[in-house]
């Protein structure tokens, strides 16, 4: 496949789960692909060469993308090594398992930094180039729990829900700029973040069992593909949340 040949994407927290099968799946697509993680080198080089593989270009990156500037060296980078920056994944989150009242502020503040502050910064830094370009996709990683409070915590559920109406505010401002903002909410994908989590049973998913990753990521190269949907969140939730 090659509807995204030659264009370059860049996936934040990328070195596993979703955001790893969301770069692998636009590099089958066609796109050289920039795979930001925070901690986990090995993995992140991993997934660089199983996109090699498929003969495309590919660069690990390391920065903590809820810091701004790591995300100028980020994107500094990835435009000197791979070209600019036409895909963007917002991907990087982390989840913390609370009840409301064991939410701490510190972790409340942890949470809303990597989840949506680090959307905000590495959104803010590509989207010049977009508009010069006039073409752009961003695709922002929110969850079910922004449709119906989730698994996770009050925290989680607040930075997901904030994605989409950042995603909205995009989509509104670069409608007639050639790009395009969408999210993708998922309900309980078999991963790690998600193994983890206790509380996150597969009995909470009318269906009856966890997504796969790939059912994310197809969704994604949909997303980079498209020209005339903006503004919208895909759910890929098993039917927990219907819209």
């Amino acid at each position: 496949m090659n509807d995204l040949k030659d264009r370059i994407a860049l996936v934040t927290g990328a070195s596993r789960g979703i955001g790893a099968g969301i770069a692998l799946a636009l590099a089958r697509s066609g796109a050289s692909v920039a795979v930001n993680y925070r901690e986990r080198a090995d993995a992140a080089q991993q997934v660089c060469a199983d996109i090699r593989a498929l003969g495309r270009n590919a660069l690990a990156v390391q920065a903590d993308v809820s810091v701004a500037a790591e995300v100028s060296r980020l994107v500094a980078d990835v435009e000197r090594e791979l070209g600019p920056i036409e895909i963007l994944v917002n991907n990087a989150g982390i989840a913390i398992p609370r009840k409301l009242e064991d939410i701490t502020e510190s972790e409340w503040d942890l949470v809303l930094n990597i989840n949506v502050k680090s959307m905000f910064l590495v959104t803010q830094a590509v989207i010049g180039g977009m508009r010069q370009r006039k073409w752009g996709r961003i695709i922002n990683l929110s969850s079910v729990a922004a449709q119906t409070g989730g698994a996770v915590g009050a925290h989680y559920a607040s930075s997901k829900a904030a994605m989409i109406g950042f995603t909205h505010s995009c989509a509104n401002a670069y409608v007639k700029e050639g790009i395009t903002a969408n999210a993708i909410a998922p309900a309980l994908i078999e991963t790690d973040m998600v193994t983890a989590n206790q509380n996150a049973s597969p009995a909470l998913i009318p269906m009856g069992h966890f997504g796969a990753v790939d059912d994310v990521a197809s969704v994604a190269v949909m997303l980079a593909t498209n020209s005339y949907m903006t503004g919208q969140t895909i759910s890929v939730n098993g039917g927990w949340y219907l819209t």
